[in-house]
């Protein structure tokens, strides 16, 4: 015996369905095709971020070879993100001695490196480079640019505009 689908009209309830789901579809796409441009061609206006990135116990050699390559384009996932390194200082690394005094660490050092980029400015900053936030106190920063890599580095100061 057949069984005929539920009519409405000319219509039947697997018909109206479809025609839902079309209707559904074709306005999602028309809200994110049409909907607030939020790609990075479009016209934004930019905040320029300036941060500090602290790492410690690096071998001393290194200060010199990151000189060498400053600036250094910022990277994040093996492309480049916008904005540089533009600096590093060295600071004195130091350890505690087996008579637990403080003592100057020969062959190692701190570094200080300075970066700049661009965020699009907001009511609420949220600096981003990458997948990174920008955030004073943030520790386990990964600092990466096409020439070095440090890892576990500490953002110790952010300054946003000029």
């Amino acid at each position: 015996m057949e069984e005929k689908a539920k009519r409405v009209g000319r219509f039947n309830i697997v018909d109206i369905i479809a025609v839902i789901l079309m209707i559904a579809v074709a306005a999602f796409v028309g809200w994110k095709l049409l909907g607030p441009d939020d790609s990075i061609g479009a016209e934004r206006a930019m905040t320029k971020v300036t941060f500090v990135v602290k790492v410690e116990g690096v071998p001393a050699e290194l200060y010199e070879n990151c000189v060498n390559h400053l600036p250094s384009p910022l990277m994040a996932s093996g492309a480049l993100v916008g904005g540089e390194i533009v600096a590093v200082e060295q600071e004195p690394y130091y350890v505690l001695s087996a008579g637990g005094e403080w003592i100057e660490d020969e062959e190692h050092t701190t570094l200080l490196f300075t970066a700049v980029t661009q965020t699009p400015t907001a009511e609420v900053m949220t600096t981003k480079v990458g997948d990174q936030e920008v955030r004073i106190g943030k520790t386990d920063y990964i600092l990466k640019s096409e020439y070095m890599e440090f890892a576990d580095g500490t953002i110790v100061d952010v300054q946003w505009g000029e």
